[in-house]
């Protein structure tokens, strides 16, 4: 069976990494607040296309909860892992999360790039899921945003942005329409859609 180019919502899960103050603050200020509103859309914009959203957050004790602002776009019931490895998948319970939804593809976004969230991705991409980082919905301090990227591409894992996975999920104008008639929050940003 050949992979489809696309990546498809019904075969999605998204998964939230780290998104801390702790690790927002490492940050150039005006990359913290654009960052946070396009995963916070991201978020909205799978809970409506029933996306499952993963949400994790490094040693909770010591580098504090998940942003509110994402806390506040999880799925009733859900909670955010505290995650104790770089890679989620050297964590059995998030990985028996991520296993659990059933789906094949794994979008990646949060904090920081070329640790959590190359990490994870290489180790998805071990388990034999399909996984995309979300270019300008990850970040790390310069210079690490770009190494980790090339880190993840050479690897194999699909890079794109905020308004490419969002048209992969919605494919057709019926569905665009629909997200956008339910979707409570303005398009960040520098996002055109």
């Amino acid at each position: 069976m050949s992979i489809a180019p696309l990546f498809t919502a019904d075969r999605c899960a998204l998964v939230v990494i780290d998104v801390q103050d702790y690790f927002l603050a490492k940050l150039p200020l005006d990359w913290r607040k654009p960052l946070v509103e396009r995963i916070v859309w991201l978020m909205q914009v799978a809970s409506i296309l029933e996306i499952p959203v993963i949400a994790t957050a490094e040693d909770i004790a010591r580098d504090g909860p998940l942003v509110p602002d994402l806390e506040k776009q999880l799925p009733v019931g859900a909670s955010v892992h505290d995650k104790k490895v770089f890679g989620l998948c050297g964590q059995s319970d998030i990985l028996e999360t991520v296993r659990k939804t059933g789906r094949s593809e794994c979008v990646l976004v949060g904090l920081e790039t070329d640790v959590c969230i190359c990490h994870s991705a290489l180790g998805l991409l071990d388990q034999g899921f399909r996984v995309a980082a979300i270019e300008d919905a990850t970040a790390s301090p310069p210079p690490h945003h770009e190494a980790g990227l090339r880190r993840m591409a050479a690897a194999g894992v699909i890079l794109t942005n905020t308004k490419g996975i969002y048209y992969e999920w919605v494919r057709d104008l019926a569905t665009h329409a629909h997200v956008q008639s339910r979707i409570n929050l303005p398009t960040p940003a520098g996002l055109t859609l």
